[in-house]
């Protein structure tokens, strides 16, 4: 019946009907057997199917973060192992500046005693040089002198005179 746009059923809502609850019974076993035929299936398989990729994607990002693990490890490994090459390479150039510096002073050092020795042989030979010239001059004079005794007489005056003629021929000679 209808009034007003009520729908008035016969009883109320909770009370129960045994026919409509048999046909509502039948209605819902049919329908799910043409569930369970055409759509439990494929919903199952779609179900299966997402949960191996869900698990396959978990299995790949294990093995990602243990190879990532396994990559930063060799890194550490690499960089503490170029630490220590570098460490051992600026040794070796320490040491090896040092033994440079070593060398280049005992170089020095050799050099400089080469040099003063050198020198003082130099020195040496000129003051021979020097010497065997002033004793060349010095026996020159003593025969010009020995010359002019024997040319001349032998009294006193005359030798005075003569050693005053070698000694201003000494100094016009040196001058």
């Amino acid at each position: 019946m209808l009034t007003s746009g009520i729908i008035l059923l016969s009883g109320g809502l909770l009370s129960p009907n045994p026919g409509l609850i048999f046909w509502t019974a039948v209605t819902f076993v049919i329908v799910l057997l043409i569930l369970k035929q055409l759509a439990w299936g494929p919903i199952i398989s779609a179900l299966e199917e997402r949960e191996k990729g869900i698990q396959s994607s978990i299995d790949r990002a294990h093995s990602a973060k243990d190879e990532a693990e396994a990559i930063l490890r060799k890194n550490r490994d690499m960089l503490a192992k170029a630490d220590l090459e570098s460490e051992r390479i600026i040794r070796e150039g320490k040491e090896y500046g040092e033994k440079l510096r070593q060398e280049m002073a005992e170089k020095a050092q050799v050099e400089a005693k080469k040099m003063i020795a050198s020198a003082k042989d130099e020195i040496e030979q000129e003051k021979r040089r020097a010497l065997d010239v002033l004793r060349n001059e010095v026996a020159d004079l003593a025969i010009m002198g020995a010359e002019k005794i024997i040319k001349s007489s032998l009294d006193a005056d005359t030798q005075k005179k003569i050693v005053d003629s070698m000694i201003r021929d000494l100094a016009s000679k040196r001058n």
